[in-house]
């Protein structure tokens, strides 16, 4: 049996949908699906920058990268990385060398529910690493894993395919035959925000709402 189960890589998504997510917050998109998907407990560890791209999973034993070593040839350019270690943090998965070997291939970022090491290098980049934390111990390549299965990283599930977004915030993971529904409603809901900014910025801020909100309430 091979130390890397490997699965081909799905279709990347299209220029235009990747375009139209880079301009929107990961917030938006958040409450386009239900307030209840996405990344808890990994950080952003990189210059603040946007991450769209489709994923290419990865599976892993916690603390070994040698499927992620694997996982490069899989790669191509507009791809994140989206690596499963069950957030194991007794050693690094990557570090500074990793990191840059991706951001040179044209990667938009890579997502780790484990640990990562040179911090200092990686704190310098835009290029997005997203991780659950920071160890100096080094990974081992030993295996096993698998590329391109469901995962679930930082209590997010990911298919292969799906479409990554990360800012500041966090993480969200949208599937294709979603995506078109879910970028009309984070636009139609970002310039609802615009208007409620404005009033705000005019001295018009109609809190009217808040009274309907509570007659909800039965505690």
């Amino acid at each position: 049996m091979a130390a890397i189960e490997i699965h081909p890589s799905v279709p990347q998504a299209a220029p235009q949908t990747v375009a139209q997510l880079r301009g929107l917050a990961v917030s938006l998109l958040s409450d386009q699906l239900r307030r209840n998907r996405g990344t808890r407990g990994l950080v952003p560890y990189h210059r603040p920058a946007p991450m769209v791209g489709t994923a290419v999973t990865v599976k892993t034993r916690g603390g070994d990268n040698l499927a992620i070593l694997r996982a490069y040839d899989h790669c191509r350019r507009g791809d994140v990385m989206v690596v499963d270690a069950e957030g194991d943090l007794s050693n690094a998965l990557v570090g500074g060398i990793m990191t840059l070997g991706a951001a040179q291939m044209g990667l938009a970022g890579m997502v780790l529910d484990g640990a990562i090491r040179d911090l200092a290098e990686i704190r310098e980049r835009v290029f997005p690493v997203y991780a659950r934390g920071v160890t100096h111990r080094g990974p081992y390549k030993d295996g096993p894993g698998a590329i391109n299965v469901p995962v679930s990283v930082g209590g997010m599930s990911v298919l292969p395919g799906d479409i990554v977004v990360g800012d500041q915030d966090g993480i969200v993971a949208i599937a294709p035959e979603e995506v078109d529904t879910v970028i009309a409603g984070a636009l139609k809901q970002h310039a609802a925000e615009e208007a409620t900014i404005q009033a705000i910025r005019e001295g018009r801020w109609d809190r009217s709402f808040v009274d309907d909100l509570e007659s909800r309430c039965k505690n």
